[in-house]
């Protein structure tokens, strides 16, 4: 590394840390902290959430199965690789907050798809209506800035399978960390067993944010479905102070009314899984190999054919900027964007208007997606 380059490096993390200590004590909600443009990730939180189906046929796969036990270990499965995909580096980054009413579709190709020429339809009155009957389709929505709320929905028709989800990011300053407490959870639907599984998720941590920051993911989550009574809980481990390995899981699976796990799950969340079943407890095999199972590529309208709140779009002016190395100008377009979502939300206090959403509305305490696949096929049902 040239002496240069070394110099240029040592200034931005000196202004990264005068910058964060300015503004920040031990304990404090880092809601309203503005982080400087040179930490960001070039893309927005709700494009990282669309990674949790990089493996869409892992997804799927949980309606071919016959038993419930089997479906449980599979959507198990599908948990665990759903989180590796949305961490391209160990160094830390942070995507763009999204602005409220932003949006981003995608769909996914299944390897070995069905090619029926029913299932290769158009899924027309879905969230993508652009993509597959025989494809997974994503959308998220930002739902809310305070507290700031992303909802999502992904779904494939010729599965009859959909994941209906919302999180709410809460971070904390902790000294030589940042937490990233991730509040919601997810639904699997599969209904042609009337089944559904509600997943909560692990919390992110950037380590070391003095030096060179590092992400890995800890806290205890589950796996749970009611109507079959089986059940997962997973344990993100956040590595020792001293000694001790990085993003390792432990993961125990339960038959109903069993406390005695018939299946356990340990090894690393962004490498290689192993699991044990208790009818052969003398062998482990592979459960998940996140480093050698590919990884699907996000299928995204072209920038000229998105609207106008699209994620990419919205944000494509910081992107251009970012990856061109000209803080200063990226910097200026994020202000933009913040400024005007601030004096919208002034105009709208003035007024007495309510954010009305796009996609998605609030049920109890959740977000749910407004014409999820199990609504559209009852509609179908009762018209025949």
């Amino acid at each position: 590394m040239t002496n240069c380059m070394m110099i240029w490096m040592t200034e931005i993390l000196s202004l990264w840390i005068t910058h964060l200590l300015s503004q920040v004590r031990i304990g404090m909600d880092l809601t309203k902290v503005v982080l400087p443009t040179f930490i960001l990730e070039r893309r927005s939180l709700l494009e990282m959430f669309a990674d949790f189906l990089a493996h869409p046929d892992l997804f799927c796969r949980i309606s071919d199965l016959k038993t419930p036990r089997d479906r449980m270990v599979q959507c198990v499965r599908f948990y665990l690789s759903a989180f590796h995909a949305g961490r391209r580096s160990q160094v830390a980054k942070k995507p763009y907050n999204p602005i409220i009413g932003e949006t981003f579709q995608c769909h996914y190709n299944i390897p070995d798809a069905s090619s029926d020429p029913a299932d290769t339809e158009l899924a027309s009155d879905g969230p993508v209506p652009w993509a597959r009957r025989n494809q997974v389709s994503f959308i998220a929505e930002q739902v809310s800035h305070h507290p700031p709320i992303s909802a999502f929905y992904a779904e494939n028709p010729s599965k009859r399978i959909s994941l209906d989800g919302y999180i709410w990011t809460k971070s904390k300053f902790l000294g030589l960390s940042i937490g990233v407490h991730m509040i919601g959870q997810a639904v699997i639907s599969v209904l042609d067993y009337d089944e559904e599984y509600i997943l909560t998720f692990p919390s992110a941590y950037a380590r070391s944010i003095l030096t060179v920051p590092w992400i890995e993911m800890g806290g205890k989550t589950t796996v749970s479905c009611a109507k079959t009574g089986y059940s997962a809980t997973i344990d993100f481990r956040t590595k020792p102070f001293y000694g001790g390995k990085k993003d390792q899981i432990v993961a125990e699976v339960f038959a109903p009314n069993e406390k005695k796990a018939f299946c356990s799950v340990n090894g690393e969340w962004n490498g290689i899984m192993y699991a044990k079943f208790a009818d052969s407890p003398t062998q482990s095999e592979v459960f998940m190999d996140t480093k050698n199972t590919p990884v699907m590529k996000k299928l995204v309208k072209p920038l000229d054919q998105q609207g106008d709140f699209e994620s990419r779009r919205l944000w494509k002016d910081v992107t251009y900027h970012l990856k061109h190395s000209d803080v200063e100008q990226a910097t200026a377009s994020k202000h933009k964007l913040e400024q005007r979502q601030r004096e919208e939300a002034k105009e709208r206090k003035e007024a007495g208007v309510q954010w009305q959403t796009k996609r998605f509305n609030e049920v109890g305490e959740h977000w749910v997606y407004d014409n999820p696949i199990i609504k559209r096929s009852n509609k179908v049902a009762s018209s025949s």
